[in-house]
């Protein structure tokens, strides 16, 4: 039976979470929404229930959200989790702060943590300020994001504007003092109106000190990084292998993110795979003629061994030039329902090793290909493993990359942690 219960806001964050709780300890599967109540979920100790609401309305977002977490208290878990991005990604008016505050109420507590810290992938937070690597986050790339730009480092203010709960600060010294320091703080906030704490945190260490502290906690709240140490609080042992995801088929690559890493991991990738870029203009004037167009390519590439590459993606000027001409959201959707198409005729055409990155293209993808249940396998990238996805009678190697994570030759490196194929 599971004892924690997790909620990520998109997919891509999902396995990102789910990759560090198999690290922390956790036997551990996501699920692509709630469960059908045929769905096996034995020997496991961690459900990741990934929903597709980083970006959608707040009404959707939290009945989603509430549907999620009463079905995991059905299923016995004890603690809950939410997670969202390390950046935090959200826009002004939510949805991170109303989420929380549902949850908070809905298991009727008046305290939690908001904790993005993922220092493995360079994201830390100190007085309450998040940093992307040496970068402030405004000045990180993220302010540019088609989505959800994020022009205020300062979290505590981002998210105080977001929720009606008080929202404090753990500062670092306080967390460099221990977990018996951290708890007592934890303790006597419990006692106040609902409160949430955004906690400082520039080193795993400090996350490890964090979860410690939260062992009471019936939710808390973050990016994935929190999950290093939460094994401990229920007697789990770290070091459990992931077993390598290899099943038998072609290769192809689909990236729809316009974060600055992806943007280098496709010019890597460009020097040695076959590839395609797609604009969102092309699309607006001829979507089913470029699809086929794509799909002509890639049966001429039929006897490359090489994976295909089909993007996209654009630099920021780009992006600011097809917002202009379509609009954000019509922009955004033309690529992600692109992507999702290509992906499904890949599949059918025996491409079973995929490479997804963007948040929203992932959920597109999957979404499309009506997967369900990814088990999670060898880490490629911090936050970013490979998955055996199975759903609608396929079962396709995945992996779902978050827009900045992965070093520049993430798309070349991925492939050598499949092994041999089934």
């Amino acid at each position: 039976m599971p004892v924690l219960g997790c909620i990520a806001d998109d997919f891509t964050g999902g396995t990102d979470l789910a990759n560090n709780l198999v690290k922390g300890g956790f036997r551990t599967v996501q699920t692509i929404g709630i469960p059908k109540p045929a769905t096996k979920l034995e020997e496991i100790d961690a459900v990741v229930v990934a929903l597709k609401t980083r970006t959608c309305p707040v009404e959707q977002a939290l009945r989603e959200s509430k549907e999620a977490l009463h079905w995991l208290e059905s299923i016995g878990c004890r603690q809950f989790y939410f997670k969202y991005c390390s950046t935090f990604d959200s826009t002004p008016r939510g949805n991170i702060g109303p989420v929380i505050e549902l949850l908070l109420r809905e298991i009727g507590a008046s305290f939690t943590i908001a904790s993005p810290a993922f220092p493995d992938n360079g994201r830390t937070v100190y007085r309450g300020h998040l940093f992307v690597h040496d970068q402030l986050l405004n000045e990180s790339g993220m302010q540019h994001h088609p989505l959800t730009p994020m022009t205020d480092p300062n979290i505590v203010r981002v998210l105080a504007a977001q929720t009606r709960l008080t929202v404090g600060l753990i500062r670092l010294d306080l967390v460099r003092q221990g977990e018996k320091a951290v708890s007592h703080a934890f303790d006597t906030r419990e006692g106040q109106p609902g409160t949430v704490a955004i906690t400082d945190a520039t080193s795993n260490e400090d996350l490890v000190v964090l979860a410690g502290a939260a062992r009471h906690l019936r939710l808390v709240t973050g990016g994935s990084g929190l999950a290093i140490g939460l094994g401990k609080n229920f007697g789990l042992q770290k070091g459990r292998a992931a077993k390598a995801i290899a099943p038998a088929g072609r290769r192809a690559i689909l990236a729809g993110s316009c974060s600055r890493m992806t943007l280098k991991q496709i010019e890597a990738a460009k020097k040695v795979y076959p590839h395609f870029k797609v604009v969102p203009e092309e699309l607006a004037a001829q979507f089913d003629a470029t699809l086929e167009r794509v799909l002509s390519w890639a049966k001429e590439h039929r006897s490359n061994p090489d994976p295909l590459l089909v993007y996209t993606s654009g630099s920021p000027d780009e992006v600011a030039s097809n917002q202009k001409s379509l609009g954000a959201n019509r922009a955004g959707d033309l690529c992600e329902s692109f992507l999702a198409e290509v992906a499904e005729n890949f599949v059918n055409e025996e491409i079973f090793q995929l490479i997804v990155a963007g948040g929203e293209t992932s959920g597109a993808v999957v979404s499309k290909l009506g997967l369900d249940l990814l088990r999670i396998g060898p880490e490629i990238a911090a936050g970013v493993p490979w998955t055996l996805a199975s759903g609608s009678n396929r079962e396709i190697a995945l992996a779902l990359k978050s827009g900045n994570f992965g070093s520049e030759e993430f798309f070349v490196d991925a492939w050598r942690f499949l092994g041999t194929p089934k």
